[in-house]
């Protein structure tokens, strides 16, 4: 939990959070170009299509690791065939030294296999001697519209002992991701939260982008947020700056466990990164 001593964070802890976020890319012939921009250190989350699978994911991450981006590829359940299958995954892990996976339960419709939800993986993960330090696990602060708030709940409780810090889905709304943060630490899940934040994207991409890829579910909630809509729809590129400011400024930012953030960028890397580096100086 932070040790801020006031309501709000100070500008050292934002910078700090924003330096550190994970840049999630989608796998694509021409990622590996876009990512020049960033610092060869950089946080990359490597995500698992539902149609390429893990091994597209595993093939780009052993790609940017050799250029010497930190990457934590997401393992989604349903795209991992069989227990064979995982056991190849976990080796090349560890062959390249990975030492953080996502773990969501992915975005087919089926299963590929035999995993049908990331509780499911992280089982079967838990079995296996392996290098990684840090799993991480899906969360929804805003809500899902095929599953009950109390159950969703109900699932991440399942899978805190099996991970060791949660990533939300992509949020818009400071108020509601703050409640829901005060509400999951006082049910005792104590994990490290990583914000999904978007990024400095063109709205139609947002739009399309996120219904395609399993991530819907963030902007579904705009028909009850007409304020927030309203906010997406000022201008033709959208920039995370307001949302950043609410989140830092909550009033029980001090009661969260907010780790940083993830951003989705939907391969939009030159402009995203633009709008931290400008946003950092700003903070400065």
């Amino acid at each position: 939990m932070r040790t801020t001593t006031t309501s709000q964070m100070n500008n050292h802890e934002l910078i700090n959070d924003l330096r550190e976020a994970y840049m999630e890319v989608i796998p694509t012939p021409n990622i590996e170009e876009k990512l020049r921009i960033l610092q060869p250190d950089s946080y990359v989350a490597v995500t698992c299509s539902p149609t390429k699978g893990v091994d597209e994911t595993l093939d780009l991450s052993e790609r940017l690791v050799d250029q010497g981006f930190r990457v934590a590829p997401h393992i989604a359940a349903k795209c991992v065939r069989n227990e064979t299958h995982l056991s190849h995954i976990m080796q090349k892990l560890d062959a390249l030294k990975i030492d953080s996976i996502f773990v969501p339960g992915g975005d087919r419709a089926e299963p590929l296999g035999d995993f049908d939800t990331a509780f499911e993986l992280l089982k079967a993960i838990n079995n296996f001697d392996h290098g990684l330090k840090e799993i991480g696990i899906a969360a929804h602060p805003e809500g899902h519209p095929d599953i009950a708030d109390e159950m969703l709940l109900k699932e991440l409780e399942k899978k805190k002992n099996l991970a060791q810090y949660i990533v939300t889905q992509m949020c818009f709304d400071a108020d509601a991701l703050g409640k829901w943060l005060v509400d999951i630490s006082r049910r005792g899940i104590k994990l490290p939260v990583w914000i999904g934040l978007p990024g400095a994207i063109e709205r139609t991409r947002l739009f399309k982008t996120s219904l395609r890829i399993g991530v819907g579910d963030s902007l579904r909630f705009l028909r009850k947020k007409s304020v927030v809509a309203a906010e997406l729809m000022k201008s033709s590129v959208y920039r995370p700056d307001d949302l950043v400011t609410d989140i830092a400024q909550y009033k029980n930012v001090a009661d969260t466990n907010i780790a940083g953030y993830h951003i989705f960028c939907f391969n939009q890397v030159e402009s995203t990164e633009k709008w931290r580096n400008e946003t950092i100086a700003r903070l400065q």
